[in-house]
């Protein structure tokens, strides 16, 4: 089956008065139609900034992109910006991390709205009124006829984000893209949103790329995950096999700092050491080499590339953990 967006060899450096800036170095990865894929990892490794580039939405200079990602059989990183722009918004949507910041402040959460569909359907006012009051009922907002006509202040944190994803899911998207969509929220809020959207996948059939620093979050949402660091995936593994057997040190020490309520032991939560390399002074080898324990003469020497543990496993590792021994690439 062909991917519905397939990523490979993405790139994105940013030039700066101090040096060039390797925020994503060589991505590469497939979705799937109707998948959800989680790309997890902490702040400053490239999450965002990957699908930002995929966007069109960095501008170049100071980013440097390159690599290609195809998107129906087009390659969305040489598409002209009008020719990108009747996809994004419409075959490709994008939420983002807080939504009071994204919204308009002078706009009514329906005129917002009202601007996507003006801008890739030809239904008129009414038909775009009737679809908006429809869409906000969609994601769980009381009283849609009331709210159409509020601005973004007169809701709470969680009701703006669910008119984004409203907003995002105005053309009927192929793909949605969740950039940190709850970071902002009280977890009771996060769990609902996390519901909200798997619910809407279930009943869409849309494919979905969320993307969170919060291993717990994308448990019990997404199909597969892409652990990233220092802009590499370094595992990419299905959600439950990650969760039962992860095999990258980095993605180990992830799940030592969650705490567990489905194991009835006093474990201590664990931390990383150290920190995040310089990407403006980056590393040879591998980048997570200074806070790993499992360090060979190797890893200081060449960065490993993504290498296959099973058909649906593969890590970017230069030691076998399981076995404790050095393996070739």
């Amino acid at each position: 089956m062909d991917a519905l967006l397939r990523v490979e060899n993405l790139q994105t450096h940013f030039r700066t008065e101090e040096g060039l800036v390797h925020a994503v170095n060589g991505i590469s990865y497939a979705l799937e139609k109707g998948e959800i894929l989680g790309i997890v990892g902490e702040s400053g490794s490239g999450k965002s900034v990957s699908v930002l580039s995929l966007m069109g939405l960095i501008p170049q200079p100071p980013g440097v992109i390159s690599g290609q990602a195809f998107f129906e059989g087009k390659d969305l990183m040489q598409l002209p910006p009008e020719e990108l722009r009747k996809i994004r918004g419409n075959k490709i949507s994008m939420i983002f991390q807080d939504p009071m910041t994204s919204l308009n402040p002078v706009l009514t959460i329906g005129e917002q709205i009202y601007e996507t569909l003006e801008e890739h359907t030809d239904m008129n006012e009414a038909e775009a009124r009737e679809r908006i009051i429809e869409l906000l009922a969609l994601v769980g907002i009381p009283m849609p006829e009331e709210r159409v006509g509020q601005y973004p202040h007169q809701f709470s944190g969680g009701m703006r984000q669910r008119a984004m994803i409203a907003m995002g899911l105005a053309c009927d998207p192929q793909l949605l893209i969740a950039d940190e969509p709850t970071t902002a929220l009280d977890v009771t809020i996060q769990a609902q949103i996390v519901d909200l959207v798997k619910g809407l996948q279930d009943e869409i059939g849309m494919a979905v790329i969320w993307i969170t620093h919060d291993l717990g979050v994308v448990a019990g949402l997404v199909n597969r995950v892409a652990v990233m660091y220092a802009g590499h995936i370094v595992e990419t593994a299905p959600v439950k096999i990650l969760y039962k057997n992860p095999r990258h040190p980095y993605t180990i020490g992830l799940l030592g700092s969650l705490p567990r309520l489905d194991e009835d032991t006093h474990q201590e939560l664990v931390s990383i050491k150290g920190m995040p390399p310089d990407l403006i002074d980056y590393p040879s080898g591998c980048p997570f080499t200074a806070r790993c324990t499992y360090v060979i003469d190797k890893c200081w020497q060449e960065n490993p590339k993504l290498s296959s543990l099973s058909e649906e496993h593969a890590i970017a590792c230069w030691v076998d953990i399981k076995k404790g021994n050095s393996h070739d690439q």
